[in-house]
């Protein structure tokens, strides 16, 4: 007999959900994975029914009462559970009965599946990403090569003109090619990988708030929601700095440009998650921030690809500044997300946190 101990730590370190139920459908254990899906602390439900952790169709409740009675194991798939907390999942779960210590047990299996389409999308967003750098850089280079040629022929032409008002024409050339140049660059994102250090997500955030409501003069509320819990991540400090203040700094000027910023609202939130997916890679643990503003909304038509570079929703900006920051979050190994309706608009950021052996996993 394998020891009780080490089964439990197996369960616990499953990614799907598990709850174990007696007869009387009380819960009796909530593994982590279950945890993170139900948004409940196990130690809390311990003893409560299995409808305070969330409903089903009444039929599927007395399905439960009947696996008790008959013993048989069910299936259901893409049930519609409302949870607790008012959010509705869609899942498959199964119910096998278990017989153990002259008891009659359930044992609860969960798969959500709008994670999986979750998991599918994400894939998706960073193959598009992959493609998009590839094709910047191919594109700089066709660019950049040509700018290089042009400026020296300016300024070799310069020096031949006789007369100095001609020099302003070959100025105006080298000015030129300089602004597509540093386009360009700005295009390609930071040139340098991240140098990792230890560094809090709250100084962060509290550093990139200081620099908005200076540039803001009091016309914008900012609120936090943060888990102090949070560990220290391994990242560029600079870099992220940079990532958080190009999503903090559009939603101000999107706010401030419908109204006058009085009832103005930005709000960062921050969570960790459990055995969150990012990409092919599973991660033992993730800290998610969520920056939300109360602001017009991203106009439906470019809301999917405002990404990519020199894609913008107003007329005087460049369409570089969500490129980079996916650009930076991506050399950190994690995804940014992006929801917005009119009146709000939400980028979530999902950052790997070190393992206790300071590695990523």
């Amino acid at each position: 007999m394998l020891p009780e101990h080490f089964l439990r730590q197996i369960l616990d370190n499953l990614t799907t959900a598990v709850l174990l139920l007696d007869s009387a459908l009380r819960v009796h254990y909530v593994n982590p994975a279950a945890e993170m899906l139900l948004e409940v602390s196990g130690q809390r439900v311990n003893g409560q029914h299995v409808t305070s952790l969330f409903s089903d169709s009444v039929a599927s409740l007395q399905s439960l009462r009947n696996t008790v009675s008959s013993g048989h194991p069910f299936t259901k798939r893409e049930a519609q559970l409302q949870l607790s907390n008012g959010q509705c999942l869609m899942a498959d779960y199964s119910v096998t009965p278990v017989s153990a210590l002259e008891r009659s047990w359930i044992l609860l299996e969960i798969l959500p599946r709008d994670r999986l389409l979750r998991i599918t999308k994400e894939e998706a967003q960073l193959s598009k990403q992959e493609v998009t750098r590839v094709l910047v850089r191919g594109l700089a280079h066709e660019i950049k090569n040509p700018l290089g040629g042009i400026r020296g022929a300016a300024q070799l032409l310069a020096r031949e003109l006789p007369e100095e008002a001609l020099h302003d024409y070959t100025d105006v050339i080298i000015q030129e090619v300089d602004r597509l140049s540093n386009l360009v660059d700005r295009m390609l994102g930071p040139y340098q990988p991240p140098t990792l250090s230890r560094i809090n997500i709250h100084e962060i955030t509290e550093h990139v708030c200081s620099l908005v409501q200076a540039e803001a003069q009091g016309q914008l509320q900012i609120q936090r929601d943060y888990d102090p819990s949070i560990p220290d991540l391994m990242g560029d400090r600079e870099q992220l700095i940079q990532a958080v203040l190009n999503i903090m700094r559009n939603a101000m000027q999107a706010i401030l440009s419908e109204r006058d910023g009085r009832d103005g609202q930005i709000t960062l939130r921050t969570r960790t998650l459990r055995q969150f997916t990012i990409g092919p890679r599973r991660h033992r643990l993730v800290c998610r921030l969520e920056i939300t503003d109360n602001g017009p909304g991203i106009a439906p038509g470019i809301v999917d690809s405002i990404f990519y570079p020199m894609v913008s929703g107003r007329a005087e900006g460049t369409g570089l500044g969500l490129s980079i920051t996916q650009n930076i979050i991506t050399r950190h190994h994690g995804l940014i997300e992006c929801d917005s309706v009119p009146g709000c608009t939400t980028f979530t950021l999902f950052l790997p946190l070190p393992t206790t052996s300071g590695e990523e996993e």
